[in-house]
């Protein structure tokens, strides 16, 4: 029975820990999320919360997970994990009964689940989360209650710093289609074979007070006696769907010009901007200052944004400003504002505002010298996180082996 706790423990840390950790990447994806949750269920006057929910969220998932695998404050993680299963799985059960969301963002963009496999997720997690919660009471401590606190509140510090980090600097895993490298016209073609989404369209037609409903092959296309009612089409089956799907800019008079930019062989610096109003001032200048000091130098600049025509009026500088769907943006940038560099289609580089080179790193780039592909910020925050999490790896294995060392040799 030990062994299959000892497990239990290991599998629920390991989980918790996981789910914690790629939200943090991309906690601006989980308020997103939470957005989508708000407008869903008509309380969007909480969207305030979003991001202060994002946050408290995925700490609370790792901390929980650290705590059972570690043994560092076991009893509270492990009433943690518990208290986080009793309040969210019956909740994945409603949402996978009235399905407001497809995407539940358990695991962030990391990994995609449909609400029923969610819940299915949950229920099987709840199995060894019941088996180490049933034998809390018998946990004994790892270090003394002021050594696990110190290291449980410096875990939490690292956490939340991480988090903050990737919002300032983009995430540092890019799970989204528009990462690094990535050529966004190959990204948007379909496959040949490949099966495209199946309906079924129907028709209801009337006659003599009595609706009728039919098919294609079967409609009364020749009968005058039948009024034409209504029509319905159902998704049957969901065919492929390539990684990018939603791509296309466009002027604010409706002139489309995503292909002209994906076939553009000159460097084509984008600032992105979901909101202009919702960024900072002092943030956007030095966007536009950077806008017109690449242009100077014979590259591309615009402005992306879905800002509403009217509004975009207010910021207009001799710029060129195109317009995009909110909900695409949000998957190309997770700043605002941000910037993506590409050259034939290709994304050369993406930077938050906090990242963006210099402008001697563009002079560099204009006329041919090497550069350098990685923002040293980027690098060294990369850096100091993965540091840290080989110290907390191995500081987890180490109170491990001691552990379960000193049970034997008792």
């Amino acid at each position: 029975m030990k062994t299959v706790q000892h497990i239990s423990r290991i599998f629920v840390g390991l989980v918790f820990m996981f789910s914690g950790i790629v939200k943090a990447i991309d906690p601006m994806g989980s308020a997103y999320k939470f957005h989508d949750y708000f407008m869903a269920f008509n309380i969007g006057w909480l969207d305030f919360l979003s991001l202060p929910l994002a946050i408290l969220l995925c700490t609370a998932e790792f901390i929980a997970g650290f705590a059972v695998i570690s043994g560092i404050r076991q009893k509270e993680g492990t009433w943690g994990v518990m208290l986080l299963m009793l309040f969210f799985t019956p909740l994945t059960l409603i949402l996978a009964i009235t399905n407001p969301v497809s995407d539940c963002g358990c695991f962030g963009d990391a990994i995609h689940l449909t609400n029923w496999q969610t819940f299915w997720k949950n229920i099987i997690l709840l199995i060894p989360v019941i088996i180490i919660f049933k034998d809390k009471n018998q946990i004994t401590p790892t270090l003394s209650a002021k050594k696990e606190w110190i290291t449980a509140w410096g875990v939490t510090i690292i956490f939340i710093t991480f988090c903050l980090g990737n919002l300032r600097n983009l995430p540092l895993i890019d799970f989204l289609p528009y990462k690094k490298g990535v050529n966004i016209a190959e990204q948007m073609t379909i496959p040949e074979g490949t099966e495209p989404d199946k309906y079924l369209t129907t028709f209801i037609y009337e006659r003599n007070g009595e609706q009728k409903e039919f098919t294609l092959e079967n409609y009364p296309a020749d009968d005058t006696t039948w009024v034409f009612v209504d029509q319905k089409t159902v998704l049957l089956k969901k065919g492929y769907e390539p990684p990018i799907h939603d791509f296309a800019i466009t002027t604010f008079d409706g002139i489309d010009l995503t292909n002209y930019i994906l076939a553009n062989d000159n460097y084509t610096l984008i600032m992105i901007s979901k909101k202009l109003n919702e960024a900072d001032s002092k943030k956007l200048n030095r966007g536009f200052e950077t806008g017109k000091f690449v242009e100077n130098l014979g590259m591309n600049f615009f402005v992306l944004t879905a800002t509403s025509s009217g509004e975009v009026q207010k910021y207009m500088n001799g710029l060129q400003f195109f317009a995009a769907d909110e909900t695409t943006l949000k998957t190309m940038m997770r700043a605002n504002p941000g910037y993506m560099l590409i050259r034939n289609g290709n994304i050369e580089g993406k930077w938050s505002w906090n990242t963006l080179p210099k402008n001697q790193w563009f002079k560099s780039l204009a006329s041919g010298e090497k550069t350098s592909s990685i923002n040293s910020k980027r690098t060294l925050f990369a850096g100091l996180y993965i540091l840290a999490g080989v110290v907390i790896l191995f500081r987890i294995l180490f109170l491990n082996v001691r552990k379960y060392s000193q049970k034997f040799k008792s």
